[in-house]
C-alpha cells in the first residue's frame, strides 16, 4: 500500500488486515520502490498523488522491470485525474479506484485481482469463452448469444474477444487499438466507439456487459 495521506493508509491497511491479507504500507514512491525491490508483494495499491517520485512513475519503473513486472497494480485517484487514469492503465496498471471509495468496493477490486492472478491472466487465444450467455470461439471466429449465432466483422470479433478474454479489466482505446489492429484493416482510438455502438447492437439486450468507463475507455463486466 502506497499513500502518504497517513488517515487512508490506515484506513485501508485495518479493512485489508481484518479480510487475512498481510499488507505493508509506505508513505512515499521511493520507499515503495526500496520494498518492492527488497520483496515483491502480489498487488500494489498505488496512490497517483504522491510527492517527490509520484503514482505514475513507481507504476512505469514496476511494469518496466522483468522482475517485477507481474505485480499487479490498483491505482488509487481522484475523480478528476482521468487523463492520469488513461496514463496508469497504458503503463500497465490492472485497475482503479475513485477517491473517495467504500470499503466494499476497495475489498471488491482486491479480491477481483487476487481471483485473476489465481485463474491466470488470461485464457488461451484458441480457448472457447462462456461468459453470461455469450460464447466465443476463436477457432470458429463464432459468438452465439443464447445458441443464436451472430455476425460480426472481423473488427468486432477482436474487440469483443480480447474485452471477454480479461473480464472486469479496463481498457483504454488505445490499448484497445493495439490489440486487435492487423495488417488488413485500420483501428484508430475514435473508430473503437464506432465497433463498440455496433457491437452493442448486435449483442441485443447482452451488449449491455460491455461497459463505458467513463473518459477512460471499456471494460467487458465479470
Amino acid at each position: 500500500m502506497v499513500e502518504d495521506e497517513e488517515e487512508i493508509l490506515e484506513l485501508v491497511t485495518y479493512n485489508l488486515n481484518r479480510e487475512g491479507y498481510a499488507v505493508e504500507s509506505v508513505s512515499s514512491g521511493e520507499a515503495a520502490l526500496r520494498r518492492i525491490e527488497a520483496k515483491a508483494p502480489d498487488v500494489v495499491l498505488l496512490d497517483l498523488m504522491l510527492p517527490g517520485v509520484d503514482g505514475l512513475e513507481v507504476c512505469k519503473a514496476i511494469k518496466g522491470k522483468d522482475s517485477t513486472k507481474n505485480i499487479a497494480i490498483i491505482m488509487l485517484t481522484a475523480r478528476s485525474e482521468e487523463a492520469d487514469i488513461v496514463t496508469g492503465l497504458e503503463l500497465g496498471a490492472d485497475d482503479y479506484i475513485t477517491k473517495p471509495f467504500s470499503r466494499r468496493v476497495l475489498l471488491a477490486r482486491v479480491k477481483a485481482v487476487f481471483r485473476r492472478l489465481v485463474e491466470g491472466e488470461k485464457q488461451s487465444a484458441d480457448e472457447i469463452i462462456r461468459t453470461h450467455e455469450i460464447t466465443i470461439d476463436p477457432g470458429r471466429h463464432e459468438v452465439r448469444v443464447n445458441d443464436e449465432n451472430v455476425v460480426l466483422t472481423l473488427t468486432e470479433f477482436r474487440v469483443l474477444h480480447f474485452l471477454a478474454n480479461r473480464p472486469g479489466w479496463v481498457f483504454t482505446r488505445s490499448q484497445i487499438v493495439e490489440a486487435v489492429r492487423g495488417d488488413d484493416y485500420p483501428v484508430t482510438d475514435r473508430s473503437v466507439d464506432v465497433q463498440i455502438v455496433g457491437l452493442r447492437k448486435k449483442l441485443g439486450e447482452s451488449g449491455r456487459h460491455i461497459e463505458t468507463v467513463r473518459g477512460v475507455g471499456y471494460r467487458f463486466v465479470e
